[in-house]
């Protein structure tokens, strides 16, 4: 089950990204300062919905998610949060979970942003679970 987080510790950060900020996405991480590190491809236990112009994750259940994970500094966290609408009350946009990813070989923790429930609710699911194979 992915845990909320509030905090983040002094540990290097992960992210895995599944939409817009994925390589290539319109809000693309590697145009992001401070530069984060691409660390690999991976996928995720979670359902992808589209809301027109980016998409939102619920995590887990049976689907997968298809996404990027990448190293990133504190100040690219914050930036991120800022996008996504998090906030400490849990009333944003998007909550910032942490979820174990098999990424090669290697098991990190990763920060994933999942959207609020209500906010998909009769929204198209993505059955393929990648947002750039939605169509």
């Amino acid at each position: 089950m992915p845990q909320a987080l509030h905090a983040s510790p002094a540990a290097d950060r992960y992210v895995f990204v599944y939409g817009t900020l994925r390589s290539g996405g319109s809000n693309d991480i590697a145009r992001c300062l401070p530069a984060p590190q691409f660390v690999g491809a991976a996928e995720i236990a979670g359902t992808l919905h589209d809301l027109g112009a980016y998409p939102g994750a619920r995590l887990g259940g049976s689907a997968r998610l298809y996404g990027e994970v990448y190293r990133i500094e504190p100040a690219l966290e914050a930036q991120l949060d800022q996008l996504e609408e998090v906030r400490p009350d849990d009333q944003g946009e998007y909550l910032k979970r942490q979820v174990q990813v098999q990424v090669g070989a290697r098991l990190l923790d990763c920060l994933v942003y999942e959207i609020q429930a209500d906010l998909v609710t009769g929204r198209p699911v993505i059955a393929s679970g990648d947002w750039f194979r939605r169509r």
